[in-house]
């Protein structure tokens, strides 16, 4: 038992050492390499052979979904043909361990006819693959995890470490944001969160809880209660919002005036610039303030402060945005 924990320990220390050492190699390559993507006006074609092929379509996947067209490339039937995919403006990032995979080493020749800048992720600087192109990435590791040295391992982590560090860096540089991210993931409970926003989830309409700041305790209490959602938005007659009135200043207020609670105004009672979104807001935003301010209930209103609908957390939950 003792010996499959340490062997397992073990594994995970070379694989983080394989990923810590790149830090130190992040250097001038690395922002040539950021330079070349960024300014591609074609596609970013992802090719490895093996191993490093499916470490190459994670990274294709990760720069697609982040705002770079990217796809991946079988270096074995780019051979025989579908290397045709590849086109002038295209930039090929190839990943060898050894910088001398024989399928990748046959399209060189092609992909330089056709004018290919080329980014090399490769553990051997002083390879084919490595001298023939623009940009070498270093991604060597000391050993693989394998205890016979044999398996990718080690080496195949670091290339993925790599690729997320030019993919996410390059991210940055463009300017991608949430809505964008948004647009390239509409599936699922993550398209949910980046597309939802507070219009489609809030109460509008006769749903709203609405009081005017004149309004006695006794009718608001009434309006809080019919329309469920513990809360009442309250108004002045320009229809602006002034305050809220919730569940706790209703507690609070019968505890401080007993009987006599029920004769007050609202504004009496309303708590003062309450939290407020907007309805264009993503229903995510709104839950982190709802969180940040340990409240279930917010007010959307516009520009001018005019009352569009009422937000619950209930609403949120139900729609999977918790």
């Amino acid at each position: 038992m003792n010996d499959i924990i340490n062997q397992a320990k073990n594994i995970l220390k070379i694989e983080a050492e394989a990923v810590s050492s790149l830090i130190n190699r992040i250097s001038e390559g690395f922002i040539k390499a950021i330079e070349i993507m960024h300014s591609c006006h074609g596609k970013v074609v992802v090719t490895g052979m093996g191993k490093s092929g499916i470490i190459g379509k994670k990274i294709a996947a990760t720069l697609a979904s982040t705002g770079t067209p990217a796809f991946y490339l079988n270096p074995a039937e780019g051979g025989h043909g579908d290397v045709g995919v590849v086109s002038k403006g295209d930039v090929v990032l190839a990943i060898s361990n050894s910088g001398e995979t024989d399928e990748i080493i046959r399209l060189l020749p092609t992909l330089k006819r056709l004018d290919i800048m080329i980014i090399a992720l490769t553990g051997n600087p002083q390879s084919t693959l490595a001298k023939a192109s623009d940009v070498s990435l270093d991604v060597s590791v000391r050993e693989e995890a394998c205890p016979m040295n044999l398996a990718p391992t080690a080496s195949t982590t670091a290339a993925l470490a790599m690729g997320d560090a030019l993919a996410i860096t390059l991210l940055s540089k463009k300017g991608f944001t949430e809505e964008d991210f948004a647009f390239f993931h509409p599936g699922g409970n993550l398209g949910k969160r980046l597309l939802t926003t507070v219009e489609d989830l809030m109460h509008t309409g006769k749903a709203i809880p609405l009081v005017h700041t004149d309004t006695l305790m006794k009718d608001a209490i009434m309006e809080i209660s019919s329309k469920r959602l513990g809360i009442a938005a309250v108004t002045d007659s320009s229809s602006k919002l002034q305050g809220v009135i919730t569940d706790g200043d209703l507690r609070r207020g019968l505890e401080k005036w007993g009987e006599n609670f029920f004769s007050l105004k609202a504004e009496d009672v309303m708590t003062h610039k309450p939290k407020t979104v907007t309805d264009n807001m993503l229903a995510a935003k709104a839950v982190s303030i709802m969180e940040k301010y340990s409240i279930t209930v917010l007010i959307v209103t516009d520009e001018e402060s005019n009352v569009k609908g009422v937000l619950h957390l209930h609403d949120l939950l139900k729609a999977g945005i918790v």
